[in-house]
């Protein structure tokens, strides 16, 4: 029965260690009740078994949790399960194409550095020279680099 016990908390453990690294990487709760059930496992072998049976358990299940973590990276896996489409798309600049240096306009969104303003009837990105700018600001283009539209308040 000792064995059975500790067979199944080394696997527990094994899988634990599996879903922490490939499911929910960074979450720490599988990882810390994988070491758990590892520890637990470890510690019943010496209390119950002996030493010999202690250092022949920790040997085991260190060397299968490194053995099984080593062959579902090298396995197929992992393979059909990540992501193998490559976004290849683009923003769409030709609006800013069209503008040029001193056109005016006005802030559709409180420009915190980068928002929305519409200029010459257009609705584009654009970036603050001058700092924060509330919304409904008027604004003028002062430059254009690539594909950036940089605007000021425009001077009354």
């Amino acid at each position: 029965m000792d064995i059975v016990i500790i067979t199944l908390l080394i696997l527990a453990a094994i899988v634990l260690f599996l879903v922490e690294l490939f499911l929910f990487h960074g979450t720490v709760f599988a990882g810390v009740c994988g070491l758990g059930c590892l520890i637990y496992a470890n510690f019943y072998a010496y209390a119950y078994m002996g030493l010999w049976s202690g250092v022949v358990v920790s040997v085991v299940s260190a060397v299968s949790v490194l053995w099984s973590i080593n062959r579902f990276m090298r396995s197929k896996t992992l393979d059909r399960i990540s992501l193998k489409q490559e976004i290849d798309s683009t923003i769409d600049r030709s609006d800013a194409l069209s503008l040029h240096i001193g056109d005016t306009g006005v802030s559709l969104t409180r420009l915190a550095l980068i928002g929305s303003a519409e200029i010459g009837g257009k609705v584009v990105e654009v970036k603050s020279a001058d700092g924060f700018l509330d919304e409904k600001t008027p604004l003028v283009v002062s430059r254009i680099e690539d594909g950036v539209i940089m605007v000021e308040r425009q001077k009354k």
